[in-house]
């Protein structure tokens, strides 16, 4: 135990854990990979990476998730699919079975900050019984200075018990997963599964309560530098490349997943990256590839041959999300202070298996808050006798599992953000292009990077912009080191006709969607999609 660790035991009793076993308490890296190997909780992998296995559950459990329902913040929560209310009598029955469970269990603490800017930061406990946990928190948050260690008072604290099933009949939970956050007690509880994803993004639903009542942008997002000190956002779902493009040699990285947008600009929420690596190329993606043969990355859910160690990254066996997690500072090239300026530039990306939007487009403000409380990407869904049907998603946001309030208060903050500081809005389709998924091909990475890299550099501003028919989007008629014909997706598909029809299919899509925003929001962006 070190620094500020008998303050910890006196706290940890006084919210009712007693009678623990060890109480590991900020272990570092080293230490926590001895424990979790002599746990059998993981592996090592040739190069010295951590690989462990959350099977069954290998993704976040977005239906065992559940908000409190108390005076002081129902008024607040967006109620509903996402935030479904959990009783306060349950909560604390199950608060006490969690407790008791714990009872001559050893524990792993880890103190650590969520939140770069110090004016927002959120000091977190976190209570884990499994050590690769406490490296991953560890990896993914901001390390406590031994100062803010001495007096820590956290300001939320998360008990991770994959161990432990909840009885639905007894719990009032849908299945032996939870993921349960009391505002009020300054709690979360997770049991039931060992994914570690869960961790983070509970800190960060968190966030995204706290933060608007500050007038706080939070957002799903990365954020990277360019030389000349321009900070560039990336919103975008799983699988349409944040962490990819904003992992550049030649930007500074400040995350890949979480941000928050103050009156002094962007900062990080995180310490460390969380980034899929399904089919990780060494070529595409240099800097990802070799943080999976780092020591101190976790790689979660990777499927590893037991006697030579060596990993596959291209195969499946387990998930399709597989996982790494890295410190931040094991990044080559970082922002100094996890932190930068007001954004000049704001990149929504989307993976369009329809094959109809542009690989880039300029967006109005009003079309800006349209896409972003749209959150469209495609998936592909399984496949049946070669049959492959794409399928639209639309996640608030870009991120709707994450969001407490009404979408409305973040599209507001978006929008008095960008028209303060004048940031350019750009959609970008980092999917099908020729046709749909099964018939057109993935946009190449490389033209991805080249129209990103002409719009952050300016070098878009003074190029001709057309209008396309079916979606309002003002799509540039030239990019360097990009095709003409790649720019107009309707140029890339043989059948025209089948073009239209799918892109008026999609426009349909769109519109049944944003229907449930209608009423909050102001007519020039209901209409944003219309000519």
């Amino acid at each position: 135990m070190s620094t500020g660790a008998d303050l910890v035991v006196t706290q940890l009793q006084s919210m009712g854990l007693h009678n623990l076993g060890d109480i590991n308490y900020n272990l570092t890296a080293p230490e926590l990979y001895e424990h979790a190997l002599s746990y059998e909780e993981g592996i090592l992998s040739e190069h010295g990476a951590l690989c462990v296995n959350s099977v069954p559950y290998t993704g976040r459990r977005a239906n065992d998730k559940f908000v409190v329902e108390e005076d002081g913040s129902k008024e607040d929560v967006w109620w509903g699919k996402v935030n479904k209310p959990f009783s306060t009598e349950k909560f604390n029955t199950l608060k006490a079975r969690v407790f008791a469970y714990l009872q001559g269990r050893d524990v792993y603490v880890q103190d650590l900050i969520a939140g770069a800017d110090e004016k927002y930061s959120l000091p977190v406990r976190f209570i884990q019984e499994e050590a690769y946990h406490s490296l991953f928190v560890q990896n993914m948050f901001i390390k406590a200075t031994d100062e803010q260690l001495e007096n820590f008072v956290p300001g939320f604290t998360v008990v991770t018990v994959p161990g432990f099933k909840s009885i639905p009949e007894i719990d009032g939970t849908l299945s032996e997963v939870f993921i349960i956050l009391s505002f009020e007690q300054k709690l979360i509880l997770i049991g039931g599964t060992s994914y570690a994803g869960e961790n983070k993004k509970v800190i960060f639903t968190v966030l995204n309560y706290l933060m608007p009542k500050l007038k706080v942008m939070s957002m799903h997002c990365s954020a990277n530098i360019g030389k000349d000190g321009d900070t560039a956002l990336f919103f975008g779902l799983s699988g349409t490349g944040k962490t990819t493009l904003s992992t550049d040699p030649e930007r500074a990285l400040i995350g890949d997943d979480e941000h928050g947008w103050s009156d002094d600009g962007v900062f990080n929420y995180e310490g460390g990256c969380y980034a899929k690596v399904i089919n990780l190329n060494a070529e595409a993606e240099p800097i990802i590839f070799n943080l999976t043969r780092t020591f101190g990355t976790i790689l979660e859910n990777v499927d590893i041959d037991e006697d030579t160690r060596v990993i596959d990254l291209d195969s499946q066996l387990h998930t399709e999300n597989t996982r790494a997690s890295y410190t931040r500072e094991n990044i080559p090239n970082i922002a100094p202070g996890n932190k930068g300026g007001h954004p000049k530039n704001v990149v929504f990306l989307t993976a369009d298996a329809f094959g109809v939007m542009p690989p880039i487009a300029k967006l109005t403000p009003e079309q800006a808050m349209y896409h972003f409380l749209s959150g469209y990407t495609a998936k592909v869904a399984g496949t049946e006798a070669g049959v492959k049907e794409p399928s639209a998603t639309f996640s608030t946001c870009f991120g709707a599992p994450f969001m407490v309030h009404h979408p409305s208060v973040y599209a507001n903050l978006l929008r008095d953000k960008i028209t303060q500081h004048g940031s350019q809005v750009w959609l970008v389709n980092t999917g099908w292009s020729g046709g749909p998924y099964g018939v057109g091909s993935r946009m190449k990475i490389k033209y991805t990077r080249a129209m990103l890299r002409a719009a952050l550099n300016g070098e878009l501003n003074n190029v001709e912009f057309v209008k396309d028919s079916f979606f309002n989007l003002s799509i540039p008629a030239s990019c360097p080191d990009v095709p003409s014909e790649v720019l107009n997706p309707r140029n890339t598909w043989a059948d025209t006709a089948a073009y239209d029809k799918q892109a008026a299919h999609l426009v349909n899509l769109f519109e049944e969607n944003f229907a449930q925003f209608a009423d909050s929001v102001a007519e020039n962006v209901r209409n944003a999609m219309k000519k």
